[in-house]
Formats: C-alpha cells, sequence, structure tokens
C-alpha cells in the first residue's frame, strides 16, 4: 500500500508540471539567498574531508560539499528517495564528480558509515525527523572522534515560541528545541549563527544555524 501511495504522488508531480523542491534550476539562486558559501566557511570543511549530506534531495549541497572536498576527500549524499537520488547522480555525472556516493536512506536511520566523517550536514531537513533521536545517534556513530554536525532550519513568524508538534506542523523548528536534542545526544555545541537570513527571501522564515561537536 505504501509503495502505491508513493507512486501516486509521483505521478502526480509528473503529469502536473510541477517539479520537485530543489530542482536544478534553483541552484543559483539558492547560493546568494541561503549564503551558502559563508555557511561552508562557517562549516570548517577542508579539502579530504568526508562529508555526509541528509536529505540531499536532487544534490545542491552535495555539489557544493564535493567542490570543498575535491577528489581526495567524500561526498555521502543520503536521501530517502531513490527517484531524488537517481537525479542527483545525473547532476554528478554531468559534472564529473565522482567523489560523491548515494545512500537509499531510512526514516530513522541514514545508513552512514561507522566512525568515518569529519562533517555532516542536515539542512532544512531536521523538522521532517519523527525519529530524530534515532538518527542522531546514529550520526553521532558515523562521525569521528571530534566530529562535526551542521543543523540549518528556518523559524516561521507565526510558530515562533510555539511548541515543538505546532512547529514541525508549520515545516518549521526553532533552536532552542535542537540545541536541547543535540546536547542531549551527547554533542556540544559550539557556534550558532542567530540570524542567517530569510529562507527563499520570505521575511517570515528566519534561518539559523548550529554546529556542534561530538564529545569525545
Amino acid at each position: 500500500m505504501k509503495s502505491i501511495f508513493y507512486n501516486l504522488i509521483i505521478l502526480f508531480f509528473s503529469v502536473s508540471g510541477i517539479h520537485a523542491q530543489y530542482t536544478e534550476e534553483d541552484w543559483k539562486d539558492r547560493d546568494t539567498w541561503m549564503k551558502t558559501a559563508d555557511l561552508l566557511n562557517f562549516s570548517g570543511i577542508k579539502e579530504g574531508d568526508k562529508v555526509a549530506d541528509i536529505g540531499c534531495h536532487e544534490g545542491y549541497l552535495s555539489m557544493h560539499l564535493s567542490k570543498r572536498v575535491l577528489e581526495n576527500g567524500r561526498v555521502y549524499a543520503v536521501d530517502v528517495r531513490e527517484d531524488r537520488l537517481k537525479t542527483l547522480r545525473e547532476n554528478a555525472n554531468s559534472r564529473n564528480r565522482k567523489n560523491i556516493i548515494t545512500i537509499l536512506g531510512d526514516y530513522d536511520n541514514p545508513k552512514l558509515p561507522e566512525r568515518e566523517l569529519d562533517l555532516i550536514f542536515i539542512i532544512d531537513t531536521y523538522h521532517e525527523m519523527e525519529s530524530y533521536e534515532k538518527i542522531l545517534q546514529h550520526v553521532k556513530k558515523s562521525l569521528k572522534p571530534n566530529g562535526k554536525v551542521v543543523i540549518l532550519e528556518k523559524l516561521k513568524t507565526h510558530v515562533k515560541g510555539k511548541s515543538r508538534e505546532v512547529q514541525i506542523s508549520a515545516h518549521s523548528l526553532g533552536p532552542e528545541y535542537v540545541r536541547k536534542e543535540l546536547k542531549q545526544a551527547g554533542f556540544t555545541i559550539i557556534s550558532e549563527i542567530e540570524d542567517h537570513g530569510k529562507w527563499e527571501r520570505e521575511s517570515s522564515k528566519q534561518m539559523w544555524v548550529i554546529l556542534a561537536q561530538k564529545q569525545k
């Protein structure tokens, strides 16, 4: 039943002409409003790093990460939809990005290799994770000692100060919840950006970023 429902969703988007979120045609504009270069500098990513992009969609951030870590680095691009990963592989091949590995994850497990990664990025995806406690434990196991996780989210004005349940129902989340959950999972918050700008330039959607480190 689940697979039938999933196929119906894909068919709807195909026949209606609605393109998937974060498609390649939007990438150049996203560089500007998401301040992607600043975000990557903030993360401390460097050549040779092994990194992950959880919730990669069609590869926007994965392509940027690939350019940063270069040939001696590696990017694990994770999504729960194979159609997105297929498009990502096509995008990577067209750019000759051979350091990207795609992973079809589960909703409670990104299926990353253990104790291998320097950095994990979760961009506008954490609020969708119902099993965030399990996922954070998998993230921690995947990181090397002192490895880091970067979480970027948007907080919508009309749900600011509301409960976690109300915020996630609006596809939004405040940093106070994520900060607490990271600490409970065994991470140390090392840096934050309280206001990273407006998501898709919409004044009611403020972006924020947390950089946390795995405790030894």
